[in-house]
């Protein structure tokens, strides 16, 4: 009995990582702490709406892109060797033209805010494509990665007050390094085959401080939002949700101590909780003041 062969649309599905949300609620949760900090507390529906779908689509356009950037690279990686286009289940035409429609729509959106946020989309979009390729020659290509899934920040800041202020860059910093050590213990999973196929990345670069690397990247991100955001704030409650945060993060450190690939790939998959966490601390202080 042979099994039927998936639909294109459960293709396309795949492509966007439909089944793995994490991936953009990684993006979410700091973009929608962004808006909530830029307003002063709730932003609105309109941008609200235009952010959560923006951020999801052009999560999807990233994926579609990355994989058709790194399909010779992922069949000879055990986790990635059977994403559509990599199996040759879609062609890299059809990724790349699923990728411009999903990044078209959410530009749409984004022209429905002002001046200064189309503006930036385009050097978020920029960064957006040079990432998939920074894995050849960077080092250290999580930093890369972190500025793209950090321009949420600048872009919400944008939508609201039409200006990047200070405070957006160096919430971006420190978001970059949440990036840097969730992104190191998802490339610590994938170590040994990127070693043989010569792929770059922090897991690999860091060698054995791996683990103390990613605990840094924590402990820099927290402290640079609990600094930063005490004034903007001010209350307790963002304190305890930063405290709160920190023990998830001491939590991950646990799980890949041994650098075991289920247990790296878990810590991963539960860093969208630790952003949520902060978040909430952030929607709730303006909530209760």
């Amino acid at each position: 009995m042979t099994l039927a062969k998936p639909s294109r649309f459960s293709l396309y599905l795949q492509l966007i990582r439909w089944n793995r949300p994490a991936g953009w609620l990684l993006l979410l949760w700091p973009t929608l702490s962004a808006l909530w900090l830029a307003s002063h507390g709730f932003p609105g529906w309109h941008l609200l709406t235009v952010f959560t779908l923006g951020t999801f689509l052009m999560r999807s356009a990233g994926c579609c892109l990355n994989d058709v950037a790194d399909r010779d690279f992922d069949l000879h990686v055990k986790r990635t060797a059977q994403r559509p286009v990599t199996s040759g289940a879609l062609s890299a035409r059809e990724a790349l033209t699923l990728g411009a429609v999903l990044a078209l729509l959410a530009f749409g959106l984004v022209l429905t805010t002002n001046t200064a946020t189309v503006f930036w989309s385009f050097a978020a979009l920029a960064v957006t494509l040079v990432y998939p390729f920074a894995k050849r020659y960077v080092s250290m290509p999580q930093a890369v990665l972190g500025v793209a899934f950090s321009f949420g920040i600048p872009m919400a800041f944008a939508a609201v007050q039409s200006r990047v202020p200070l405070l957006a860059w160096v919430l971006l910093l420190g978001n970059l390094f949440w990036v840097i050590a969730y992104d190191t213990e998802y490339a610590m999973v994938d170590r040994d085959d990127d070693l043989l196929i010569g792929m770059k990345t922090s897991a690999i670069t860091l060698g054995r401080f791996d683990v103390a690397g990613v605990m840094l990247g924590y402990l820099l991100y927290l402290s640079i939002w609990a600094f930063f955001l005490m004034k903007q704030v001010q209350s307790a409650i963002y304190l305890i949700a930063v405290g709160l945060a920190f023990m998830q993060a001491l939590w991950h450190g646990w799980l890949i101590r041994k650098r075991e690939r289920d247990d790296c790939f878990k810590a991963f998959r539960l860093n969208h909780w630790l952003g949520f966490t902060v978040f909430v601390g952030i929607a709730w202080s303006y909530w209760r003041s």
